[in-house]
């Protein structure tokens, strides 16, 4: 059991750094609406990540890999996603007060599960996610003979690493609220929905054109070696 906590621990962290939507949103979050509300994301995000590891367990390989590479989802999570970066867009305001008086007020329980649920959806979206679970099943689940109590300590120990270093990058970008002034919070959040329109085109682009990005990918993972070569 020790020797699986020590084999999750490094994706634990892998994963807290992997880039994408949510990863800057969380900082965004943290940054302008303080620690508890970017904790209260971040519990909606590994609501979702705990949803599709159930899936990739309780479900044949052979079924989850034609879902993971189907294009048509692919194509709606890129949409979703970039629809929802350009809204965010469009609809923000120059006039944003500053992050001190947002402190000042208590968040309801409606922003407690509104924040939950934004995480939650933001995240479930990416059907990448999916395929990331499955590839840890796939690679680690022979390593402990499918054993149920193994892999729920070593899954276990993935999130929890993962939830701690989140709490961690919550604390740094916290401390950037001070230094938040309107502008900066207005440049900030036009940056991340520029983001997050960014990585719905990549999901859009994965369903258009599978074998056009899989050559990509391919071509990078060789460029990578070659450069630790040198």
């Amino acid at each position: 059991m020790i020797q699986d906590i020590f084999a999750a621990v490094p994706l634990g962290i892998f994963l807290a750094f992997l880039l994408g939507p949510v990863f800057f949103v969380l900082l965004e979050t943290a940054a302008i609406k303080g620690f508890r509300a970017a904790v209260f994301f971040d519990i909606g995000v590994i609501l979702s990540d705990v949803v599709f590891l159930l899936i990739a367990y309780f479900s044949t390989s052979k079924l989850l890999n034609s879902i993971k590479d189907d294009p048509g989802l692919f194509i709606f999570g890129g949409c979703i996603l970039a629809t929802y970066g350009i809204v965010t867009f469009v609809k923000e305001k120059k006039a944003i007060p500053h992050p001190d008086d947002a402190e000042l007020r208590k968040l309801k329980k409606s922003d407690f599960i509104g924040l939950v649920v934004k995480g939650f959806l933001l995240n479930f979206v990416n059907i990448g996610v999916l395929g990331f679970w499955l590839g840890l099943i796939i690679v680690f689940g022979p390593t402990m003979d499918m054993n149920p109590e193994r892999l729920l300590v070593f899954f276990t120990a993935v999130i929890v690493t993962y939830f701690i270093i989140d709490i961690l990058k919550i604390l740094l970008a916290k401390k950037l609220n001070h230094k938040l002034t309107p502008i900066r919070i207005y440049r900030l959040k036009k940056g991340i929905s520029i983001l997050i329109v960014f990585f719905g085109v990549i999901l859009i682009s994965r369903g258009l054109f599978p074998s056009e990005m899989d050559s990509l990918e391919n071509k990078v993972e060789e460029i990578m070696p070659g450069e630790e070569e040198v």
